[in-house]
């Protein structure tokens, strides 16, 4: 089933940074590359899902005129509000069921999908797709070893997503990084003209 609310309220009580976004190399070089992955050097409208304490958003706010960052954990939101820009509207909510609805030009799945069931990432994927600009980008990136709370793995998630059109893979032991193009992949190059 997918993982409730008071699941992440009780890492976050137990931990103000439960996955270390602040203090871990790992978690440092993620963002980078998830950040160096996006297509294009700016987007209008951006949605984050499952922000929590607004390490990812603060970068992303960078190269989004406007972003949404959606979290089911009001601590979370807390502490991310202490960090962000005025730019970026915080939601209190879990997907699918709280989608904030709207067009995007971005969309960010990092390390979320795997806390939900198949039908609901399913959900949740009908709803990017739904809510996504023609030339929108998906970017994706989740842990790949198994986590005996989470119903599914990164590789499930990835598995799901497979259904668009992918720019471009980062694949490790640890994770898997897509950027993803559900109206049709163009390459930079393409889309620079040098091609």
């Amino acid at each position: 089933m997918t993982l409730p609310a008071d699941y992440f309220d009780r890492m976050y009580d137990a931990d103000a940074d439960p996955w270390g976004f602040t203090r871990r190399w790992y978690e440092q070089r993620k963002y980078a590359l998830t950040l160096a992955a996006l297509p294009s050097p700016s987007y209008g409208r951006g949605l984050e899902i499952g922000c929590s304490i607004g390490v990812l958003t603060v970068n992303l706010a960078a190269r989004c005129t406007s972003l949404v960052a959606l979290d089911p954990s009001a601590r979370a939101l807390a502490a991310a509000r202490t960090r962000i820009p005025p730019s970026v509207s915080l939601v209190l909510g879990a997907v699918p069921e709280n989608w904030p609805a709207g067009m995007y030009d971005l969309v960010v799945l990092s390390e979320v999908g795997y806390y939900l069931d198949a039908g609901d990432l399913e959900l949740l994927l009908d709803l990017v797709e739904r809510d996504l600009a023609p030339d929108g980008t998906v970017v994706a990136c989740h842990w790949r070893h198994r986590v005996p709370d989470y119903p599914q793995t990164g590789d499930q998630v990835h598995a799901a997503l497979a259904r668009w059109p992918r720019v471009s893979r980062v694949e490790e032991e640890d994770f898997l990084l897509d950027v993803l193009a559900p109206g049709g992949a163009v390459s930079v190059a393409r889309r620079e003209g040098l091609l």
